[in-house]
C-alpha cells in the first residue's frame, strides 16, 4: 500500500470516527457517508425517503464533494428544494477503487472546509 493510500485510510477512519461521534452510530461505508452528505445538502433534516430519493441524495452528494474539484457546478435548485448539479469537467475514466480512492479523499475535504 502506497503512502498516500495509508494515509488517505488514516484520515477516513479518522472521519468515521468523528461521524460516530456526532451521530452516535458509525455509517457502514462510503454509501452511508454520501448519504447523509445528500440529507445535509438537501436541508430539509431527517425525514423517510422513498428509494429513488435516497439514489437522488447520494447523486447530490457526489456532485457536491466533486464541485470541490471543480468537476460539478451547482445550477440551481428546484421548486421542490432540491439542487441540481452541471458536469463542467469531464470526469477521469478511472477504475472503481481509484473512484472509491477520489470519492473519499473530496468527502474528507467536505467535511474539513463545508461542515
Amino acid at each position: 500500500m502506497e503512502q498516500d493510500d495509508i494515509q488517505l485510510e488514516s484520515d477516513w477512519e479518522a472521519l468515521l470516527d468523528s461521524l460516530e461521534q456526532m451521530l452516535g452510530k458509525r455509517p457502514a461505508d462510503l454509501n452511508a457517508v454520501l448519504f447523509l452528505i445528500g440529507v445535509q445538502e438537501l436541508g430539509k433534516g431527517i425525514q423517510v425517503f422513498t428509494k429513488e430519493q435516497k439514489q437522488d441524495l447520494m447523486h447530490i452528494a457526489i456532485c457536491k464533494v466533486l464541485s470541490l474539484a471543480g468537476i460539478y457546478e451547482l445550477e440551481g435548485i428546484d421548486q421542490d428544494g432540491w439542487p441540481h448539479w452541471r458536469l463542467v469537467k469531464k470526469l477521469p475514466s478511472i477504475d472503481l477503487l481509484s473512484q472509491e480512492k477520489l470519492l473519499k479523499t473530496y468527502v474528507i475535504k467536505y467535511f474539513s472546509t463545508e461542515v
